[in-house]
């Protein structure tokens, strides 16, 4: 700190300053929307109830430009009249505005005197602005409880090139990219799988999707997960249970392997939380940061090879001399033909599984679903051939979200926004870049519901990536 105050450093960091900016307007944008859906919360302020006159509170922002997008604050000053008889007459600094139906609709109120009073200190979206007239177009916005975390890695040298910790960094210090040590979810049953890849199990092999349970242990009721919709299919391929984040088939396929078998992946990944070899583990009952998920996901659009993710490449003094410089560190993990297995089976979950929303971005792109109990975590963690983005959405304090908040509803959007000005913003985005497989795989036509192999010209066939000598025979292709 002496030296950095009273001399001065150059810190050079990874960070790319267009995605960087995108990660923060994907993050604003996507806890306000899921703030939304939990409701409206009452004002924390009402100026007339402190004592103090509505024509002479000014706040420190009206005294900046107001810009269509901007979140500013408002005064309430009347309900009905002048505004529509269900709005709200607001006052913002030099200009006022109305509040009509349309822009506080979702709170699912029909009209602004059900939830607001004369005084009440409000957040309202600028929509349009009109100088002449000195009046705004505005819509009704809170300030999120919800917090998230954005990370995004470049795949071949684990530079971070973009990070979001929280909501505000006013609001809070603590960055829940790399400090918040979350339960995964689903997010963790990719592992399962490439360890299940590695021992000959292939995107065909069937797994069963049945109730089931197990013996937990002494004086302890039987372990008995559920699927997340409380239904089961029976027989299904390795492919649709991981598409579909089907939890029995995870489970077994745990169990099957050997829990430890499994950890010893998650160790080569990357994580490092020694999680305990307990059946739940295949489901995400261990936790990590969204750091660490991220990185372990980069795996496989990279050949098997984790890149350890760093922020800073240099430091130097003011004269110049380097006092620090940071390269990339690789670790080999899998092997190259496992991680192009997986690759395909995450591009089948963005295709058409958990996050087929994602497929609308119509660009090579994998990725992985995860919901925690009770909705308290969500998470979407994706990657195309140079990239790899982690989202996490949650409260600070283990509470449910929201009853519907999944990864795909709560934290794939937010993902989905990012990758837009990702790709926008790449001088390929005409030309799609492609997951190069190695040379030891076999592509086959099969049936996608049953993995037996068909005719490529059939309805229901899918292209099959298989490990050369883990193929069945028939209808080979080129």
């Amino acid at each position: 700190a002496k030296a950095l105050y009273e001399s001065g450093m150059v810190v050079q960091t990874t960070l790319d300053m267009k995605l960087q900016s995108a990660a923060n307007q994907a993050m604003r944008d996507g806890l306000r929307r899921i703030d939304k859906r939990r409701g409206y919360r009452k004002p924390r302020r009402n100026i007339l109830a402190e004592g103090r006159a509505l024509d002479t509170y000014k706040d420190d922002r009206w005294a900046r430009a107001m810009n269509v997008g901007d979140v500013v604050p408002a005064v309430v000053v009347a309900l009905g009249k002048p505004a529509p008889a269900s709005g709200a007459r607001l006052a913002i600094g030099r200009y006022h505005a109305d509040l009509t139906r349309e822009g506080f609709g979702w709170t699912r109120r029909t009209s602004a005197a059900d939830f607001l009073k004369p005084g009440d200190l409000i957040e309202v979206e600028v929509n349009a602005v009109d100088d002449a007239g000195s009046t705004l177009s505005v819509s009704l916005e809170q300030t999120p409880l919800v917090e998230g975390a954005l990370v995004a890695i470049d795949n071949r040298t684990g530079q971070v090139k973009a990070m979001v910790g929280g909501w505000d960094f006013a609001r809070s210090k603590f960055n829940r990219a790399i400090q918040a040590y979350r339960q995964l979810g689903s997010t963790f049953k990719p592992l399962v799988y490439t360890a299940a890849i590695d021992r000959g199990f292939t995107a065909s092999s069937i797994l069963i999707d049945e109730p089931s349970s197990w013996v937990a242990g002494p004086n302890q009721p039987l372990y008995q997960p559920q699927n997340y919709d409380h239904k089961y299919e029976g027989a299904i391929t390795l492919r649709r249970a991981l598409e579909d984040s089907r939890n029995i088939p995870a489970v077994k396929m745990m169990e099957t392997l050997g829990p430890q078998n499994v950890l010893s992946y998650a160790k080569r990944f990357g994580f490092e939380e020694n999680f305990p070899p307990y059946l739940p583990i295949a489901l995400g009952a261990g936790d990590a940061t969204l750091m660490e998920v991220t990185s372990a996901y980069s795996v496989f659009p990279n050949q098997g090879v984790r890149m350890k993710p760093f922020s800073v490449t240099k430091v130097m003094d003011r004269e110049g001399n380097l006092l620090q410089e940071s390269r990339s560190e690789p670790s080999d993990v899998i092997r190259a033909d496992t991680a192009f297995v997986m690759t395909t089976l995450l591009r089948g979950v963005v295709q058409r599984g958990t996050a087929a929303a994602a497929a609308s971005l119509n660009w090579p792109l994998a990725g992985k679903t995860g919901t925690v109990d009770d909705n308290t975590d969500a998470w979407f963690i994706g990657f195309d051939p140079h990239i790899t983005v982690g989202v996490w959405t949650g409260l600070d304090e283990k509470k449910s979200i929201g009853g519907n908040e999944t990864g795909a509803v709560a934290a794939l959007p937010i993902w989905i926004d990012f990758m837009k000005a990702y790709i926008a913003g790449r001088s390929d985005a005409d030309t799609p870049p492609r997951f190069e497989p190695p040379g030891n795989i076999v592509f086959l036509a099969v049936d996608k519901g049953t993995g037996n192999v068909a005719p490529p010209d059939m309805p229901e066939a899918i292209s099959e990536a298989f490990i050369t000598g883990t193929q069945p025979g028939g209808f080979a292709r080129p």
